[in-house]
């Protein structure tokens, strides 16, 4: 079954109560729920679709899909970030529950392996978590910004490898195409993003990381308005498994990063999968090197305008670090539970560790960083949807999750002892998966830079 239904279906508030008051329910029975009451013979493989319309009545707030439940809501329509919408909640629990069912069976088998399930990206796929902004009419979700960042952060805590694998796909590929490409690649090619086609963005090149405007890979216009690419990427994320790629390129170096162009280019046009990563953590997502070697892209598949590229990079990352602080806020929940749990049941000196002061003092310690890091990404997602300007704030959240998912996890190997340093219990997999944060979609030193110069612009220091 999959997470969409008619959004209709599911504003029935008894049944998202009923839902929400049942965390072991299996997924199935979340579809089932959120099928019409009257429907004689719902369909199991009926898809969930999450409404960005709400009823009748005026929503609490302009960003969530529907009203919020009554509970706890302020009398001056202002609630705090842990309120989530009813769509939102329901979403939340069957992403957990997922993760915990299909994902982690399979974490340390991927991990030892270097490789990516593909029964897993063929449950994120019927699970319609790879299609969650895009729009009903092209095979999505139709779900907002933040049911996304909900998703990452659930999928993290079982496997970032999985988290990130499905963040580049919503937050970065889809996105390029559902905000910039014409209507008719949108049509083309979002109902395959949706149902079975793993995309990839390819950006960092071998001299250009955080230079990112200082590529080489060229791409130049042909006589029938066809374009030629040629060229290397690097550290390109998804692209073991893609068939399905939207790459940057230079048409005029004499330009600058004005000369450069996004296009959307299929596997089989002729790119080629070379050298694949081996990495110290996230193994199980594919880290390679592309090549292009005269790849012919016909004029439709140029995304936005000629020489605009730069300028679609730099929003969709913007994007794209606010999936990063999901992805690592997710991984350090994960790590620390894990561990405490097991400090909890681990007895030396006649009690449990968890009931030494020391102990007790360094994990509410990191539970309050943890917390705050939520509030970042999740403050960043909410101004995304409201349109609001949002680049310091994706900033501060990649930035400090980071920062908390290496501390979380390298605590959370402490805690447990020499079985934290074991692989056998998966919680060193959280830290080895942390130190990716500080490098990809902006390095920290990158995000320290970009946080200084907003804060320097708004208080015309210059």
């Amino acid at each position: 079954m999959s997470l969409r239904a008619p959004a209709t279906r599911l504003l029935q508030r008894s049944v998202a109560t009923s839902a929400l008051g049942n965390a072991s329910r299996s997924l199935s029975t979340v579809a089932a729920r959120g099928r019409d009451a009257t429907s004689s013979s719902p369909s199991s493989s009926a898809p969930l679709r999450f409404s960005r319309s709400g009823p009748s009545s005026a929503p609490a707030r302009a960003f969530s899909t529907t009203s919020p439940a009554r509970d706890f809501e302020s009398p001056f329509g202002v609630n705090s970030l842990a309120k989530f919408t009813e769509e939102e909640e329901m979403l939340k629990e069957a992403v957990r529950k997922f993760a915990n069912d299909v994902v982690k069976p399979r974490v340390e088998a991927m991990d030892e392996a270097e490789k990516m399930d593909p029964e897993v990206i063929k449950g994120l796929f019927e699970q319609g978590l790879m299609a969650i902004e895009t729009d009903a009419e092209l095979g999505g979700a139709g779900c907002s910004f933040t049911a996304a960042i909900i998703v990452i952060e659930e999928l993290a805590k079982v496997d970032p490898s999985v988290s990130v694998l499905c963040d580049v796909h919503n937050t970065l590929v889809n996105t390029v195409l559902r905000k910039y490409a014409s209507k008719h690649i949108q049509e083309k090619y979002l109902p395959k993003l949706a149902s079975d086609t793993l995309g990839s963005f390819c950006l960092s090149e071998p001299s250009s990381g955080s230079d990112a405007f200082a590529m080489k890979t060229s791409c130049k216009k042909q006589a029938d308005g066809s374009w030629i690419l040629n060229g290397t990427k690097m550290w390109i994320t998804n692209s073991a498994e893609a068939e399905f790629f939207i790459v940057f390129a230079q048409g005029d170096p004499s330009k600058g990063y004005k000369g450069i162009s996004a296009f959307a280019v299929e596997k089989s046009m002729g790119v080629e999968i070379a050298k694949k990563e081996k990495k110290l953590g996230i193994r199980a997502s594919s880290t390679c090197t592309l090549n292009f070697d005269e790849i012919k892209v016909p004029a439709e598949n140029l995304i936005g305008e000629e020489g605009k590229g730069y300028k679609i990079a730099i929003e969709i990352l913007n994007e794209g670090r606010v999936g990063i602080g999901a992805q690592m806020l997710g991984l350090a929940q994960g790590a620390v539970e894990k561990s405490i749990r097991y400090a909890a049941e681990r007895k030396q000196f006649g009690k449990a560790i968890t009931q030494f002061q020391g102990m007790q003092f360094q994990i509410a310690q990191v539970l309050m960083e943890i917390e705050a890091a939520r509030v970042l990404v999740y403050n960043a997602a909410r101004l995304k949807e409201e349109g609001r300007p949002f680049t310091k704030e994706a900033a501060f959240a990649k930035l400090y999750a980071s920062q908390v998912a290496q501390k979380a996890s390298g605590s959370a190997i402490e805690w447990a002892g020499g079985q934290g340093f074991t692989r056998e219990t998966g919680i060193e997999k959280y830290w080895r998966d942390s130190k990716i944060g500080a490098i990809y979609e902006g390095t920290s030193n990158i995000m320290l830079e970009t946080i200084f110069k907003l804060v320097e612009r708004e208080m015309q220091l210059k």
